[in-house]
């Protein structure tokens, strides 16, 4: 697994989202209340916008999500299941925190 370093920490505000270009992948990277950094892929399949980091970042049942900015669809942050229309999904990225420095791997 290769480790791409996209940003600090301290960059992403809890309960928000940013992007990150990983390769030639846009990258939606999200921070938690509780701390929790979470990587998705920045596509709306609904869409075809890449805006997911712009999502309204929240709970369902306990599970983080991040609602889609254009049709409000949400979207685990754990799975990338789309918690309205199970049958759709986006890619999750592995990411973690080494340093202070958020880094992702695609």
């Amino acid at each position: 697994m290769s480790w791409t370093p996209v940003c600090a920490y301290a960059a992403i505000p809890p309960e928000r989202g940013v992007c990150a270009l990983v390769g030639d992948r846009q990258v939606a990277l999200f921070r938690t209340y509780e701390g929790h950094v979470h990587a998705l892929d920045n596509l709306d399949p609904f869409s075809g916008a890449y805006v997911l980091s712009r999502g309204i970042v929240g709970t369902r049942k306990g599970e983080p999500t991040v609602a889609s900015p254009l049709h409000k669809q949400v979207f685990s942050l754990v799975s990338g299941t789309c918690l309205d229309e199970e049958a759709v999904q986006v890619p999750v990225y592995a990411v973690r925190v080494a340093g202070g420095r958020v880094e992702v791997s695609v």
